[in-house]
């Protein structure tokens, strides 16, 4: 037996240093002009215009009464936590919430602090914040500029709290950022494509396109979850213009890198040092937490307009469907807990200013799309990620 292993640790090494010697693959070629937009409108306004959050009350006055008839929902298990996903009973105390004390008029306003504007791109009209840092004309204070990309489900909301912490000078630094914030096509304030095939690598396109309008040829990228995804594209199709690029969310799916992952797992020191050896291994609890997790993304790659019409008519369906994500994507412990410990790190307003931008938008069926386009045959061709 043990000569059977040896033989098979040898030629998975093997392997893995093929693939890491032949791999030095070309950027594949994707037009860069792709008309996103409806027919009807074939037109490219370059301007960039103002912007400016502002629903209408309607909008408001019909959420509320959605949240007021609300069916009962069932109760959950004893002791199950949100392992089975959000506990019903702790939903309806933030339903409640959202429906009689969180006060749209002031989140709006808040969110409204910073300059924002839309220009349209490849047909489609993107939203985006652009904050300017303060500083003297005589300043040696260098200004980067960074484009901050959010994820799925996620918005312009989740940069909030960092924007003053990045555009506001500080002793110790000699430099400061402006930031474009934009919303992903398909999210919140920006238009979504009106036919198929806009998946990360098209949006990367977008965004690229995006900068040069306002004529930043070369900066700065920071992504999260799918912003990760868009921006490490940034630096595989446009490496000439990203000067640095910060993920929280790397990943690697070169066939060597899964190579890597099977030998680590009986020798980790070949792939891990030891103080993140946890961060890997053992396989199958990584793996078995993957297929806990991913139900979501499955069904989203595969039949996104079916559940977005569910989420699209249930304020509290939305809810529940994205402050799930903010519980065990926060931390994986959190779903042993009765409330999810959402206000861990987060207050109910800033978690309800995110499930706002997607239901006043109506955008949750759009924003599910970049995963059904990301994962086709067509996209996966590009093997860009």
């Amino acid at each position: 037996m043990w000569k059977f292993t040896l033989l098979l640790l040898l030629l998975i090494y093997g392997a893995a240093r093929y693939w890491s010697n032949s791999e030095n693959p070309k950027a594949p070629a994707v037009p860069d002009d792709q008309y996103w937009g409806t027919r009807e409108s074939y037109s490219e306004d370059k301007t960039i215009r103002p912007f400016e959050i502002d629903v209408k009350q309607e909008v408001i006055d019909d959420l509320k009464m959605r949240l007021s008839r609300t069916q009962s929902l069932r109760k959950p298990l004893e002791d199950i936590g949100w392992i089975y996903g959000v506990d019903s009973e702790h939903l309806q105390t933030v339903l409640e919430y959202w429906r009689t004390k969180y006060d749209w008029t002031k989140r709006q306003s808040l969110l409204n602090k910073y300059s924002q504007f839309e220009t349209s791109i490849q047909g489609l009209d993107i939203h985006f914040y652009h904050v300017k840092p303060r500083i003297f004309e005589d300043s040696s204070i260098r200004v980067l500029p960074l484009l901050l990309v959010h994820g799925w489900p996620g918005s312009i909301v989740e940069f909030q709290k960092i924007i003053p912490l990045l555009t506001i000078p500080r002793d110790d630094r000699d430099f400061v950022f402006e930031l474009i914030i934009p919303s992903l096509p398909g999210y919140g304030f920006s238009d979504a494509a009106a036919r198929p095939g806009l998946g990360s690598t098209q949006m990367t396109i977008v965004l690229k396109n995006l900068m040069s309008r306002l004529g930043f040829e070369k900066f700065y990228a920071q992504g999260g979850d799918a912003g990760s995804v868009i921006t490490a594209n940034m630096g595989v199709l446009y490496p000439e213009s990203v000067l640095g690029i910060h993920s929280n969310m790397c990943q690697n799916n070169a066939p060597s890198a899964y190579v890597w992952t099977i030998l680590g797992a009986y020798i980790p020191s070949l792939v891990v040092s030891n103080e993140h050896w946890s961060k890997m291994y053992p396989l199958s609890y990584h793996w078995s937490r993957l297929f806990e997790e991913f139900g979501y993304l499955h069904v989203q790659a595969t039949k996104p307009d079916t559940v977005g019409i569910a989420l699209t008519d249930s304020p509290a369906g939305l809810a529940a469907y994205i402050l799930e994500k903010f519980s065990t994507w926060t931390n994986p412990e959190y779903r042993f807990n009765k409330d999810g410990r959402l206000l861990e790190k987060f207050t109910i307003d800033e978690l309800l200013d995110n499930v706002m931008v997607y239901w006043v938008t109506n955008s949750i069926t759009t924003t599910m799309r970049l995963y059904a386009e990301t994962f086709s045959i067509a996209h996966l061709m590009f093997q860009t990620e």
